[in-house]
């Protein structure tokens, strides 16, 4: 962190992790001067996305270095919350990490980890009682957009993970830079985190 901006932004990926998750959020991270955008994986090798894409990470979960980690969601989660090594990891990367977020069913990481005790979060509302099956002590927000609680960010399912791009730019490195973003990315930001119209 930088005078209390982040600047260095690590995407977790794993087999079966959903491209929208990740990329969504990235293409609007990478319009931000000077705040880095990395991708990383256990072992460095390419990772298959759900939709069959391969992607080649920069670095491992033993060389990361950074202050933001994201976990997204995707069918890979369904396995990752019983894979105890791989969240014993995600809880160490996160314990050197200034914020902590997470997209869609990538909450159920973070919960499974231990990653969201005693903070409010939210998650993809077709998966929402499978995500709040994990953890303890956690704010469920079944309507909410995002949630931001201190160095939590939740988003609710995919593509929530860009209007919670543009709630994190706005809120650290301000509105003016975000809503340009939004503008010449042609998004049409939701700004109510409160507020999820796929809520059920």
């Amino acid at each position: 962190m930088n005078n209390g901006r982040p600047q260095r932004v690590a995407f977790i990926l794993f087999d079966g992790f959903e491209l929208l998750d990740v990329f969504g959020p990235a293409e609007i991270f990478a319009k931000v001067p000077d705040l880095q955008v990395r991708f990383v994986s256990a072992d460095g090798a390419p990772v298959a996305s759900s939709q069959g894409v391969k992607i080649l990470p920069d670095t491992t979960f033993d060389s990361l270095v950074c202050d933001t980690v994201i976990i997204p969601g995707g069918q890979g989660t369904r396995a990752l919350v019983k894979d105890a090594d791989f969240l014993a990891r995600i809880y160490k990367m996160a314990s050197c990490a200034s914020l902590v977020c997470s997209i869609c069913t990538g909450s159920a990481v973070l919960a499974a980890a231990g990653l969201l005790e005693g903070y409010a979060a939210t998650s993809n509302k077709l998966a929402f009682d499978w995500a709040a099956s994990f953890g303890n002590n956690i704010d469920w927000k079944s309507s909410a957009r995002w949630v931001h609680d201190r160095d939590r960010w939740t988003s609710s399912g995919v593509a929530a993970g860009i209007d919670m791009a543009v709630a994190f730019v706005s809120h650290f490195f301000g509105a003016s830079l975000a809503e340009k973003i939004a503008h010449d990315l042609e998004i049409q930001f939701n700004s109510d985190p409160d507020h999820d119209p796929f809520a059920v």
